[in-house]
This record gives C-alpha cells, structure tokens and sequence, in this order.
C-alpha cells in the first residue's frame, strides 16, 4: 500500500493529526552557522544560521529527527521542512 492509499484508511476510520510548527523545533536544539552550513555550503559568502531550508541538504539527521519527534508525539501526517524554500 502506497502513502496515500494509507492515508485514505487513516482518514475512512478516524480523524488524523497535522503537525509541523518546524521553526519552534529547529530554533530549540541551539543550532550553530556550522550545522546549517555543512560541507556543501561551507565557503558560501552569506551567513545562512537560521535558513532552515539549508538543513534539508547540510543536515538532513535533523531534519528527520524533527518527523521522527512529530510522529512519536502522536501525528499521522508533518508539513515539510520548506518554510523559506518559496
């Protein structure tokens, strides 16, 4: 069953949970120029701490450390962490 065939059972039997307020999360774990930088971005000529959106490249582990801790929280479904990216 793919992800929306699962989510279409979600929604017939039980009302299902949307949550993803990423930037109270992201802000909270203290993160540093370095961690939104990574290896990729490490010579760009801007500071780029607290580009969010940096951290899906530079640092994916957090990123899903942020869905793991919404779906362990209780959610069925988490926004994505583009909140810059438009």
């Amino acid at each position: 069953m793919d992800a929306r065939e699962r989510l279409e059972v979600a929604i017939a039997e039980r009302i299902v949970i949307l949550d993803g307020a990423w930037g109270v999360l992201l802000q909270g774990r203290g993160l540093e120029e370095s961690d939104f930088r990574g290896e990729r971005f490490r010579d760009h000529d801007r500071d780029v701490k607290g580009d969010p959106d940096l951290l899906n490249l530079s640092r994916p582990d957090i990123v899903t450390s942020v869905h793991d801790a919404y779906f362990e929280a209780g959610a069925d479904i988490t926004t994505t962490n583009t909140f810059t990216a438009t």
